[in-house]
């Protein structure tokens, strides 16, 4: 576990990409439908209750939000898809919003594609990997709220996933993660740490 995502701080939530801060340094977007536990992952991850905003509504995450780790390294949190009760127009205005991001941001150094396990690959979640398999980023993917099946099952469907994502001419890696237990922390810092080059630094 790496103790530097635990220092993470509020930056800026970006109505638009140009409200957003400057484009520089290295950011890793987490991205996922409106209800898959995207902030409650990531608030996890962090060690922290209330950094990114966490509702029982769906689709509540309507801005970029972004999170400092250190000067040169952010967490941004993604507008959820599949939004559940809001209008369409707003609907097409998110999903431009988030779109413009991932093909314009130059700090985007890797996607987290956060899912359900027990709703894996919607059709959204297949153009985020395809997205990224266009845009040659790199992808992890969590399948989420694990404790809301029993082991054997989740492994199951763990490795259904996998064989899904074989197809895709991408590198992807996957886990399963459990905000509600704290499983599979380790491993996303693990990921991430490989993305932001704290991997490679040398140690005090």
């Amino acid at each position: 576990m790496n103790p530097l995502y635990h220092q993470a701080s509020f930056v800026a939530s970006a109505p638009r990409l140009q409200d957003a801060p400057p484009d520089q340094g290295m950011e890793i977007a987490f991205a996922g439908r409106s209800n898959a536990g995207k902030s409650s992952a990531i608030n996890t991850l962090v060690q922290q209750n209330a950094l990114a905003r966490v509702s029982k509504t769906p689709g509540r995450t309507q801005l970029l939000n972004f999170f400092r780790i250190d000067d040169d390294r952010k967490l941004v949190d993604l507008p959820g898809y599949g939004y559940a009760k809001v209008p369409e127009a707003m609907k097409r205005e998110w999903q431009q919003m988030m779109e413009t991001y991932l093909k314009n941001r130059k700090a985007l150094s890797g996607i987290v594609l956060v899912m359900d396990i027990r709703h894996p690959l919607t059709d959204f979640d297949w153009q985020m990997v395809e997205w990224c398999e266009v845009s040659k980023l790199p992808l992890h993917i969590l399948l989420t709220k694990a404790d809301k099946l029993k082991f054997g099952a989740a492994k199951t469907t763990l490795l259904q996933v996998q064989r899904d994502l074989s197809r895709a001419e991408i590198v992807v890696s996957l886990q399963l993660f459990s905000a509600l237990n704290k499983t599979g922390i380790d491993d996303v810092h693990q990921v991430l740490d490989e993305w932001f080059g704290f991997s490679s630094e040398p140690s005090d």
